[in-house]
């Protein structure tokens, strides 16, 4: 590991003048699971860290009537075992509970959740964010892309985005907030994640001398379903093939309005349209599920050898509609 600066402020704007104007000027360390990782294997190389655990105002969840508010640094066990998520929010309690391993999930934090970068071998082995041979050629089409994205894949990159948790909060319309030297600033989750097109971009929209301060979770319909279903290799912890979130507003036995996110088939949680159209004022049944699952990946697209995530995507969406509508599972 190289040498670096190591630096604990005590106040976010504080926090912020200690960052940089380039990316490896400095780094924000919150949890550290993945950060670590990366600064022991060479992939990044911050010549800074600013460990940002001392912020209070970074920590804690508040409820309201009008929705929750989740600081950055809030590990993913406290948002599981929330007694207002697990009321109100079931579908984010049940993600969080279950993402990474007991020791991970009592580190990790939302904010560093939703920042992670991407677990693609070639990324994670040196070769770059959108792994480019010295002939120009994509490491990824010419080599294994089991695991790659068969939504938003027309190139340059191919990794998938990594968090099973930003599809679940996408879904819930939640937003993000940001503090960088010129103030504050908010958009919509769904709005962060970008799909790079050069090596000197990142998969966030966030500048080097930003951080993340809260993520905002609006109050969902009432009587909403809710469901969110993931495909691995094995039940204990392992990176998924393809999840699938999904909030349905009904009327009566009816979809007045669904919301599909889709995770670990594209760069960024992808969010089905056509999914959220072929349920919407239908009444749910496995033909309507099945269709539903077909309409998300019907501009799928495989990369070679990656052809089987697009049956287990239509799977995952298919099967956390039928759970949504039964209530069998948040």
């Amino acid at each position: 590991m190289r040498a670096f600066e190591y630096t604990v402020p005590k106040e976010k704007k504080q926090a912020v003048a200690l960052l940089g104007k380039q990316w490896n000027d400095a780094e924000v360390l919150a949890g550290g699971s993945d950060l670590l990782g990366l600064m022991k294997d060479d992939i990044v190389h911050p010549k800074r860290l600013v460990n940002v655990k001392s912020i209070n105002d970074l920590h804690g969840i508040t409820s309201s009537a009008q929705g929750l508010r989740i600081g950055a640094l809030t590990t993913l066990v406290e948002i599981s075992e929330h007694p207002q998520v697990k009321d109100r929010y079931p579908m984010l309690a049940h993600a969080a509970g279950d993402a990474a391993s007991p020791q991970i999930r009592n580190v990790a934090t939302i904010g560093g959740n939703m920042c992670q970068r991407p677990r693609c071998w070639w990324f994670r082995n040196g070769f770059g964010l959108l792994a480019m041979g010295p002939d120009g050629k994509s490491l990824v089409l010419e080599g294994d892309n089991r695991w790659h994205a068969i939504l938003g894949n027309d190139g340059p990159a191919y990794f998938v985005s990594p968090s099973t948790v930003a599809p679940v909060l996408i879904a819930y319309n939640a937003r993000i907030r940001l503090l960088g030297p010129g103030g504050p600033r908010e958009l919509p989750l769904e709005k962060f994640f970008v799909i790079p097109k050069s090596e000197n971009e990142r998969e966030h929209d966030l500048r080097p001398n930003e951080i993340v301060t809260d993520i905002v979770v609006p109050a969902p319909p009432a009587g909403a379903k809710v469901s969110h279903y993931e495909i691995r290799q094995k039940e204990a912890f392992d990176w998924p093939y393809a999840t699938a979130s999904v909030i349905l507003d009904m009327n009566g036995d009816s979809v007045r309005a669904a919301r599909v996110v889709m995770s670990h088939v594209a760069p960024i949680p992808w969010v089905s349209n056509e999914a959220a159209q072929a349920l919407n004022g239908k009444t749910i049944s496995e033909e309507t599920a099945d269709a539903a699952g077909a309409a998300a990946v019907a501009n799928a697209k495989s990369l070679g050898r990656n052809k089987h995530k697009i049956k287990l995507a239509r799977v995952a969406v298919r099967r956390a509609i039928l759970q949504a509508a039964k209530g069998e599972r948040a």
